[in-house]
């Protein structure tokens, strides 16, 4: 299969993904300020419970330190157990509150209340069967994020703009997650409706113009568009658009 329609088909199950999860972790909930010190979350991308997680931090427009944990990786497990005790994930650290926390369910609600001042919404609760139902998503995209990888690992973590529920950045975060690169997740969720839609193609037609003085608008105002995904790596200048691109990015930078 040649590298293009590999690609094709791995995007075709990451929208299945985003669609078997009601495509939470798009729009944004609450627009949080930013906590002073960094949220850092010990991951598995291809979890549905960390993915849980992710999708609340997208909705409160949170960033967060994220810290790859893929099965047999060998970077920041044992740092993850030194820190909670056990090798379990999600685990959420915030310094900011001298809080570090297992359980989706308990950490979605710790987000919701510390950084927005509300009850979890309906539809980030959770379900009975949503544990069976992520397992589903997770299986659509060829359980990718959950092994590690052999690959190099960077002196400075990179940097990936991304929303949870968009099928373009999930590989890219599968990726990062199974050569156990570390990055700084910055969450562009969608801030209104208009912004609903592929960035090329959006619902509301004629030139994008974001809401002023908010993070796409922010991130408008330095690339004069508004995509993701979007990496950024401090070990080599470069500056990348396009999932194809980044994905063979990656490979060749990093990967054994």
């Amino acid at each position: 299969m040649s590298s293009g329609l590999a690609h094709n088909v791995n995007l075709l199950g990451s929208v299945t993904t985003s669609s078997l999860t009601a495509w939470r972790g798009c729009m944004v909930v609450k627009k949080s300020v930013q906590p002073e010190l960094a949220i850092i979350l010990y991951d598995m991308e291809a979890c549905p419970f960390c993915r849980r997680v992710r999708e609340a931090l997208t909705a409160l427009h949170l960033d967060v330190e994220i810290r790859p944990c893929p099965k047999g990786g060998k970077v920041f497990r044992d740092e993850a157990v030194a820190l909670g005790g056990k090798q379990q994930f999600p685990l959420l650290v915030d310094k900011n509150t001298d809080t570090v926390m297992y359980e989706s369910n308990g950490i979605v609600a710790y987000l919701f209340r510390e950084y927005a001042g509300r009850p979890v919404p309906k539809l980030y609760r959770g379900k009975a069967w949503q544990p069976a139902l992520g397992s589903v998503a997770s299986a659509a995209s060829g359980l990718r994020g959950l092994r590690a990888k052999a690959g190099k690992r960077p002196e400075q973590p990179l940097h990936l703009w991304s929303f949870e529920g968009s099928p373009f950045s999930r590989l890219v975060r599968e990726k990062l997650c199974e050569l156990e690169i570390p990055y700084t997740l910055h969450n562009l969720g969608k801030e209104h409706w208009s912004e609903v839609g592929p960035a090329r193609q959006r619902l509301k037609p004629g030139p994008y113009t974001p809401i002023p003085g908010g993070k796409r608008d922010a991130f408008f105002q330095v690339h004069k568009r508004v995509q993701v995904p979007y990496l950024e790596d401090p070990n080599t200048g470069e500056g990348l658009f396009e999932s194809a691109r980044i994905l063979n990015y990656l490979d060749s930078q990093y990967a054994a």
